[in-house]
């Protein structure tokens, strides 16, 4: 796992964790915007991008090198830690291993609740779908998909070709059968769920098992954006919103 770094570092720090298939430069326009109050932090995950060459194994070893990563370079804790989708089920692993690890996190579109009946399919999927990525028309239709801007497209493109097909596979399954460990109820962390409106139902068991392990979480649905349109395409939004949490 890489790790790109913004702003002071006498700042509190954000970790921002991104979306699979992405990269660190997702945040780029939310970088911008936190850069001058907060110190950014935004790992590379396994597989992905300028780390293509590591396989992404797990949501479980990712969320060990990230707490090993803060342990060694923040004493062990940060101001907060925000994730999208894969990035947030990091999230998620990470306060269930360490308790007092941040004071705040964002954990967006975050699938904690196995879909049944889908793990089979998501590895054929990933196998169909490694050979796509590599076509610039099908890199076309991802982009558009994943909020990345015209401006990004080109840095996505070559991203796309770096991941390898055991990552992708990995990235996959792991995200559909990752499910929220029992410890996560011992977090000291104040937790901001969010969710886009247009995936609610499909979100619907994962918001309600992080609400049963976390009874004092705040949960946003946000109405009429789609997975990721949030934090990727309506930053200043997000923004708002966190910083209205993080008081």
């Amino acid at each position: 796992m890489k790790y790109k770094e913004f702003g002071d570092k006498i700042n509190p720090t954000i970790i921002l964790l991104h979306g699979g298939g992405l990269s660190w430069w997702s945040f780029t326009d939310l970088i911008h915007l936190l850069k001058e109050d907060f110190h950014i932090v935004t790992p590379i995950i396994d597989g992905h991008g300028e780390d293509g060459e590591t396989p992404f194994i797990s949501i479980k070893d990712s969320a060990q090198k990230l707490i090993q990563y803060i342990d060694e370079k923040h004493k062990g804790k940060v101001f907060a830690v925000c994730g999208l989708s894969l990035g947030a089920q990091i999230v998620v692993e990470i306060l269930s291993q360490r308790a007092d690890i941040a004071k705040y996190a964002v954990v967006e579109s975050a699938l904690v609740v196995p879909p049944t009946g889908v793990i089979r399919f998501m590895v054929k999927s990933g196998s169909l779908f490694y050979g796509l990525i590599r076509q610039r028309w099908f890199a076309r239709i991802q982009a558009k998909a994943l909020y990345v801007p015209e401006s990004l497209f080109d840095q996505y493109h070559r991203d796309s070709q770096n991941i390898s097909k055991e990552s992708l596979i990995n990235i996959f399954t792991r995200n559909t059968d990752y499910t929220a460990p029992d410890t996560l109820k011992n977090t000291k962390a104040k937790v901001l769920i969010i969710i886009d409106g247009e995936e609610v139902r499909i979100m619907d068991k994962s918001v309600r098992k992080l609400m049963s392990v976390l009874p004092h979480s705040r949960v946003c649905i946000v109405p009429g954006m789609k997975h990721g349109e949030l934090s990727l395409a309506r930053c200043k939004e997000y923004l708002a919103l966190i910083k209205q949490f993080m008081v």
